[in-house]
């Protein structure tokens, strides 16, 4: 899932007031930019902006179906693609907490039947987390597209197992790894004892009151969520799970949730509800592996990408895109400000946040 990074929406978001009052004119303007970016009649948008436990801006735009016509809201559910790794690693980080595991061990005391014995040795939880290990992606995707439609996280992290060669040394360097959250949702499994879909619902979603949110499992869910949707040859055609192979391995992408529900998952990590304060920080700072060898340094923690703004604020957050889903979630904690938009078809959310710029940098808001 490719990673979409919004940073002038980051840099604007950095000096917003805390009263909305302060610019009577300023959610008009901004509902009347979405409105006109998304459609009434098409697939569209939710988004919410947020600072501290008050929410400034939230509204959905355009259609969860296309056939109902149910528009969108901001309680409707979507899919969050790789924003659902940081749930998977949070629930990693649970059980060691628990002293269950820890991000030191070893892929071999989960995994055994690594093909090659030494390479299971070498990768550690932390590598599988800060998407360092060097696994391959050697899934055949594209030449078993009929397999991958269905094939859940067991059947996506087997070839992972099967491998004989790194791309390169664990902790060397950088690169993306769906696989990885798929054998972290299955070690999940093995340590709770139970599916990792519902250790994550008992210890992360219902301490948050994310209490509509879910996770894919199989083909679920079926309904009560926005399908989502690409344009092809000017006619909408869904775009989620039974079309787009690998949707239904949901360590990497399974989670479902709202703009609404999202708010409480950072409302959550804030007053540190399901993780220590300690682990929470840890896991949003930078991990840099002693062996780095990368003349591009090191951005991501435990599956939390790190960054700045223009003004060097600190930026944590995470995107996320599968089949026609598109979404974001970025924190500038220095000012307590989280944004979120999650979208059922591919947009240019960049374009959008350069508009939102001009429109903040119009009110006069980046000036407070």
């Amino acid at each position: 899932m490719k990673q979409i990074w919004i940073l002038p929406f980051i840099f604007l978001l950095g000096a917003c007031s805390t009263k909305e009052t302060s610019q009577p004119n300023f959610s008009a303007k901004l509902d009347s930019l979405y409105t006109s970016r998304f459609p009434a009649d098409e697939p569209g948008t939710a988004i919410l902006l947020m600072k501290g436990d008050t929410i400034l801006f939230s509204k959905g735009y355009g259609l969860a179906d296309i056939v109902t016509n149910e528009p969108i809201s901001t309680k409707t559910l979507f899919n969050l693609g790789s924003i659902s790794k940081t749930f998977v690693a949070n629930a990693i980080l649970i059980l060691q907490e628990q002293g269950k595991l820890s991000v030191e061990d070893s892929l071999y005391k989960y995994f055994p039947d690594f093909k090659n014995k030494e390479i299971a040795q070498r990768v550690k939880i932390k590598h599988l987390l800060s998407h360092t290990s060097g696994l391959p992606d050697n899934r055949q995707v594209s030449k078993d597209s009929v397999f991958f439609l269905t094939a859940k996280d067991a059947e996506n992290w087997l070839p992972v197992t099967k491998t004989d060669t790194l791309v390169f040394d664990p902790g060397d360097r950088y690169e993306y790894s769906n696989p990885a959250f798929n054998g972290l949702a299955l070690i999940i499994e093995q340590v709770s004892g139970m599916k990792w879909q519902k250790f994550i619902e008992e210890n992360i979603l219902k301490p948050s009151g994310m209490n509509t949110s879910t996770i894919t499992d199989g083909p679920h869910p079926e309904s009560g969520v926005a399908h989502a949707y690409n344009k092809i040859q000017g006619q909408w055609k869904e775009d989620d799970y039974g079309e787009e192979p690998t949707f239904a391995a949901s360590g990497n992408g399974g989670v479902w949730s709202s703009v609404e529900e999202l708010a409480r998952y950072e409302q959550a990590i804030r007053k540190s509800t399901f993780l220590k304060a300690e682990t929470i920080i840890q896991s949003q700072t930078i991990f840099h592996p002693q062996n780095w060898a990368d003349s591009i340094p090191p951005q991501i923690g435990w599956s939390w990408f790190v960054g700045q703004t223009k003004d060097s604020l600190k930026t944590i957050g995470h995107t996320g895109s599968q089949g026609g889903f598109v979404a974001n979630y970025v924190t500038v904690p220095d000012k307590d400000i989280l944004f979120v938009i999650l979208c059922n078809t591919p947009r240019d959310i960049e374009a959008d946040a350069g508009l939102v710029l001009s429109l903040l940098k119009t009110e006069d808001w980046l000036g407070k």
